[in-house]
């Protein structure tokens, strides 16, 4: 059965972003094929997160895919109207360098993208870009907007997990948008900030357990900035749908709803979660973190479509906490949990 509103391909079908995605492209009338990355531990991968979505059964369909393979994304973008380009690896070997990773990643996207020119079907293709594509520059201006771009020769000199997603983020986006220029494709960025809220996938998900990381007790999760960009999963989702489905949409839409300081961060959580404390010695010696000076995040462009945000601070930690058993999450992660009290509302 096919939905009402054509077929679509989503990447990176397993991950927090991309499998909300989903959810909701299936509520909205689409069809969807999912890619995966293929098992290679011979134990099969539990996908029924996904096939148990309201309308998967007649309209999601799960193709194996790699990076790794380029090719192997045709058959999924096979007959779609759209691609949804979520995906992007992040669990690099220790060995690989900077630029092998980053040239693995542009390759993998530029064969997607020539995957959707030889459909002859596929009307847009809408990337799934990052805040670090803007952001990772010595110097910020006070407003920024699509026209920024981050400085990779600035990002190369950070820490080597953090330079080889920066860097190959940038690298990816620019490519995608060079690449449609040149075999007039449409393609369309959405550039999120840090996303946090609700989820399906079975595992925490890892900007979600940063934002949690006040709960957590695990102070390297902690995001060192005197402002912190937030947006909600489903409004992140919405923008996607909106800017695939909005006939003017063209280039890189920055996509941000809050901007919360930490130390409004801090009361916040813990007037709204009481039952949820952490310990003072740690909060001290959180607040002592040197801070990383930030800037305002201008979704101005997005909302000059229609696009409206539907959803605040609250909303994004409520539903975050109670799409999980909270403590279960923090017994399988590992973490110390510095509670006093387990017995909150939001997880009865």
């Amino acid at each position: 059965m096919e939905g009402r509103k054509g077929r679509v391909c989503v990447t990176g079908g397993t991950g927090y972003l991309a499998s909300w995605l989903i959810k909701r492209l299936l509520q909205h009338g689409y069809s969807v094929n999912a890619t995966v990355r293929p098992q290679r531990s011979g134990k099969k991968k539990d996908l029924s997160f996904l096939q148990n979505l309201g309308g998967a059964s007649d309209r999601l369909r799960i193709f194996d895919a790699d990076f790794e393979n380029p090719d192997s994304f045709g058959a999924a973008i096979e007959g779609c109207v759209g691609v949804f380009h979520v995906a992007h690896p992040t669990d690099f070997p220790e060995t690989e360098t900077v630029e092998s990773i980053s040239q693995k990643c542009v390759d993998a996207t530029l064969g997607i993208l020539r995957a959707c020119v030889d459909s002859n079907t596929v009307k847009r293709v809408v990337y799934t870009s990052s805040l670090s594509t803007v952001a990772v520059r010595e110097k910020l201006p006070d407003v920024v907007d699509e026209d920024v771009w981050s400085d990779v020769d600035f990002a190369r000199n950070l820490s080597k997990t953090g330079a080889s997603y920066f860097v190959s983020k940038t690298a990816t986006e620019r490519a995608a948008l060079e690449f449609a220029e040149k075999h007039c494709l449409e393609v369309v960025s959405v550039i999120p900030s840090w996303i946090h809220g609700p989820f399906i996938c079975p595992s925490l998900p890892r900007s979600v357990c940063s934002s949690l990381a006040l709960f957590l007790g695990n102070e390297r999760r902690i995001k060192h900035s005197t402002v912190t960009p937030m947006v909600h999963t489903d409004d992140v989702a919405m923008a996607h749908i909106h800017l695939f489905e909005h006939p003017q949409a063209r280039g890189r839409y920055l996509c941000s709803s809050v901007e919360v300081k930490y130390e409004y961060l801090r009361e916040f959580l813990r007037r709204r979660y009481p039952h949820f404390l952490c310990s003072d010695e740690f909060l001290c010696r959180s607040s002592r973190v040197p801070a990383i000076p930030f800037t305002t995040i201008s979704s101005k462009k997005l909302l000059g479509t229609g696009f409206t945000y539907k959803y605040g601070l609250e909303e994004m930690y409520d539903e975050a906490i109670q799409c999980c058993n909270f403590i279960e999450c923090c017994k399988q992660k590992g973490f110390l949990c510095l509670y006093t009290a387990f017995q909150h509302p939001m997880l009865l």
